[in-house]
C-alpha cells in the first residue's frame, strides 16, 4: 500500500515543479538622460522580433528613470525562452521615433551590445532561458 502513495507524491511533486513560476528583473543603466520613461517589452515567441510597432509582445511595462537607470520586474512567468526589448521613450509617446532611418531614441535587446545592418535583432539572437529567478541587464544603444 505504501508504493502507490509514494507514486502519488512523486506525481504531485513533478506537477508542482512543472507549474513553477519565476521572476525576471530587467535593468538598464547609462541612459543619456533621465527624461521620459523606459519601456520594457517582453517576448516569448519565435518570429516576434523585430516588432517596430509593439504588436507581438507577451508583456510590457514602463518605468521611470532615476539617475539614468531604470528597472522593472516581471512576476509569475512560466519556464521558457524570452527576449527583452527596451526603448528609452524620451517623449513618452510609446513608439520608436526615427530620423532618416535610425531611431532617435535609445533602444536595446537582451544579448545585444550593438545593432547594425549585419547584426539585426531577432528573437532567436535575443532569447534566453528563464528557469530560475533572473536579472537581465540590457545595454542601451543610441545612434
Amino acid at each position: 500500500m505504501r508504493i502507490p502513495f509514494l507514486i502519488l507524491i512523486l506525481i504531485s511533486f513533478n506537477s508542482c515543479a512543472q507549474d513553477s513560476k519565476y521572476t525576471l528583473t530587467v535593468k538598464v543603466d547609462n541612459l543619456r538622460n533621465s527624461a521620459g520613461v523606459v519601456q520594457f517589452t517582453l517576448y516569448n515567441e519565435e518570429g516576434s522580433i523585430p516588432d517596430e510597432h509593439f504588436t507581438h509582445y507577451y508583456l510590457q511595462q514602463k518605468s521611470t528613470i532615476k539617475n539614468q537607470t531604470a528597472r522593472v520586474v516581471f512576476n509569475n512567468l512560466p519556464k521558457g525562452n524570452y527576449a527583452v526589448n527596451i526603448l528609452h521613450d524620451e517623449n513618452k509617446d510609446g513608439k520608436i521615433d526615427k530620423g532618416f532611418i535610425l531611431p532617435k531614441e535609445g533602444i536595446g535587446f537582451s544579448n545585444f551590445t550593438s545593432i547594425g545592418f549585419r547584426n539585426k535583432p531577432s528573437f532567436k539572437k535575443a532569447q534566453f532561458l528563464l528557469d530560475t529567478n533572473k536579472l537581465v541587464n540590457v545595454k542601451i544603444i543610441y545612434f
